[in-house]
């Protein structure tokens, strides 16, 4: 039971809404749809006359069969079943046609708001949640949403055919009536009690399934890593682990779901012995006619039907509920970065200011600690330092992915919590260190940041950055396919295409990591004489991984676990033999051209006689 449950534990932003409310906020959805459901109502009120109207017939045919019979009475009796049939049919075609409507519309307004909600949230929930259980809430709990929309229409069809049956009923035999009323309590009784673990069980199932959509995702964005080591068995084993607990998560919740109907038939039946009993008893003392008891025993089969989808509703409809409470739940989850006032930002000159900062991604993880620092408008900062030295987090605070926890962040003396973040990041241009490409072409992904743009601004832009040689190195020039994720191109060309998206962006303020990845040597030229480019004359915060752009910046701050332990130049730096000197000889040391022409002078190989850029 343990394996069956883990894994499956309620998310951080989830929360426990109650059925009221859950039902609410269901209603705000259909409120649109009222004169649909309105009209399908009606149709659901025809259907069930004419269905209410085919025992009715079949009664009299039956009494008057009794009596004579006639090929009149057959050929009337047969035309009129075709006729109600007829309508039945048509009514019916008319219902689940809107019906579908209905559902459909609901549908798509909940997920365009789920979505919506989705490209709301902050950087840091990406990082806290996968996003293969958020894709999930977005398209299959959706999809189950559905299930509300189709219960209530079949719950108002069901409702108006016991009102019609009852009715009848009484019509026909008060005493059998209120003896068939009796059993009604107990049939909801019984289907309530499935209620609270209808409920459990469906969100059980809705997590596994998100653990499998999660599963899958990852395993398929990271094939080729389980190529390369040879890992595709263990990839599979671990899929086959999780689509094992969704079977028997499924299979729980399949084993609750057809419980419910053979309980409510079993009691269904007890009741119909009871009313043939003594509706036999009746017709044997002359108290009933055969017809009138058999229209009874007909009305009777009919009536047990929609009741217990009545009764069986509630405990159906968790699923519809349970969805509904994960997408809200995805709806509403709170803001870490909350802004005190939305201010537009027609211009940005690109000064930054930490002033007693304070950051941590959780209680035990701190990242910065009364940090101090400023940066020029104009001036481009190089950040140097181990892994977890703080290097990222500045520039995701400045990016305002996450909250810092107290101090000011200011740009251009204004404090950044007063901004309109789309204003905002529209001066903002940021270069992850391993570039995202959409699916498309070149062009497409360098439009991206400004879809105005036109061909000729494309192509201007593109042909400054590596002085557009790499251009003629793509098969199709700027409408060359990129692949998914990029994947069509090398490493080096989808960073040059990041570079040039930027470029066409045009921001005020540039944070950009740096690739580690190793490039050709006339890539990595063109990457640099890009850099060199896209840099100038804008505020840039470089973390830097190639010692070409550590010596252009105007500044080196190094830093070690979240303070500013030194900073000048290259030079300076070297010449204080500190921490920068120790990274230097460790990390950089090789990439520079005496390192190299030393090592080429072992090897008896001709220097290297092409500058540093």
């Amino acid at each position: 039971m343990g394996f069956v449950m883990d894994g499956l534990d309620a998310e951080a932003y989830d929360r426990d809404y109650s059925d009221r409310v859950l039902l609410q906020r269901i209603l705000g959805y259909f409120k649109p749809q009222t004169k649909r459901m309105l009209f399908v109502a009606g149709m659901i009120l025809l259907t069930s006359v004419v269905d209410m109207a085919l025992p009715l017939l079949l009664s009299r045919g039956v009494t008057q069969m009794s009596q004579q019979i006639t090929m009149r009475n057959v050929v009337g009796l047969v035309l009129a079943f075709l006729l109600a049939a007829a309508f039945s049919w048509a009514f019916n075609f008319l219902r689940q046609w809107y019906t579908n409507r209905i559902v459909g519309d609901v549908v798509l307004q909940m997920r365009e708001n789920v979505f919506g909600a989705v490209m709301q949230r902050d950087m840091s929930f990406f990082d806290e949640f996968s996003s293969g259980k958020i894709v999930s809430r977005v398209t299959s709990d959706t999809q189950d949403f559905a299930t509300v929309v189709t219960l209530t229409l079949s719950l108002l069809s069901q409702v108006l055919l016991v009102v019609l049956i009852v009715g009848v009923l009484f019509y026909i035999d008060a005493q059998l009536a209120w003896l068939t009323m009796i059993m009604v309590p107990l049939v909801v009784a019984v289907a309530l009690s499935f209620r609270y673990i209808a409920r459990l069980t469906t969100q059980r199932a809705q997590r596994a399934s998100a653990q499998v959509n999660a599963n899958v995702q990852e395993m398929v964005s990271g094939i080729a890593i389980a190529k390369n080591f040879r890992q595709e068995q263990t990839v599979y084993n671990d899929f086959k682990q999780v689509n094992e607990q969704f079977y028997q998560v499924q299979f729980r919740q399949g084993l609750v779901f057809s419980s419910i109907f053979p309980a409510l038939v079993a009691i269904a039946g007890l009741g119909t012995v009871i009313v043939v009993y003594f509706g036999g008893r009746s017709v044997l003392g002359n108290r009933l006619s055969a017809g009138e008891w058999y229209l009874f025993v007909q009305a009777v089969g009919l009536f047990w039907f929609p009741l217990t989808s009545i009764a069986s509703f509630w405990s159906q409809f968790q699923l519809g509920l349970s969805a509904s409470e994960r997408v809200f739940a995805l709806i509403d989850a709170e803001p870490r970065v909350v802004q005190t006032s939305h201010d537009p930002i027609p211009v940005v000159k690109g000064r930054i200011e930490f002033r007693h900062v304070d950051f941590r991604y959780t209680e035990q993880e701190t990242v910065l600690a009364d940090f101090n620092f400023t940066i020029e408008a104009g001036e481009t900062v190089a950040l140097v330092g181990h892994t977890g030295a703080g290097k990222s987090s500045l520039g995701k605070l400045v990016a305002r992915f996450y909250e810092f926890n107290s101090g000011q962040l200011l740009i251009d003396d204004k404090d950044i919590r007063s901004f309109d973040l789309d204003s905002y990041r529209r001066h903002l241009g940021i270069v992850p260190q391993t570039p995202f490409l959409f699916s498309g072409t070149v062009a497409s992904n360098i439009r991206y940041a400004c879809p105005e743009a036109n061909d000729e601004e494309v192509m201007a832009v593109a042909r400054q950055i590596g002085g557009g040689d790499w251009l003629d190195a793509l098969p199709g020039g700027l409408e060359t396919e990129v692949g998914e994720e990029g994947n069509a191109l090398s490493m080096g060309q989808r960073q040059l295409v990041a570079l040039a998206r930027i470029l066409l962006q045009n921001p005020s303020i540039l944070i950009l990591d740096e690739a580690t990845a190793s490039v050709d040597p006339l890539t990595e030229a063109q990457i640099q004489e890009s850099l060199e480019v896209v840099l100038a004359q804008r505020t840039a915060i470089v973390i830097a991984h190639r010692l070409s752009t550590i010596k252009q910046a105007d500044r080196i701050i190094v830093l070690r676990q979240g303070a500013i332990i030194e900073e000048g130049n290259h030079e300076a730096l070297m010449a204080r033999g500190g921490h920068y000197a120790e990274l230097y000889n460790t990390y950089f040391r090789h990439q520079s051209l005496d390192y190299i022409n030393s090592w080429h002078k072992k090897l008896a190989i001709d220097p290297v006689e092409i500058p540093e850029r």
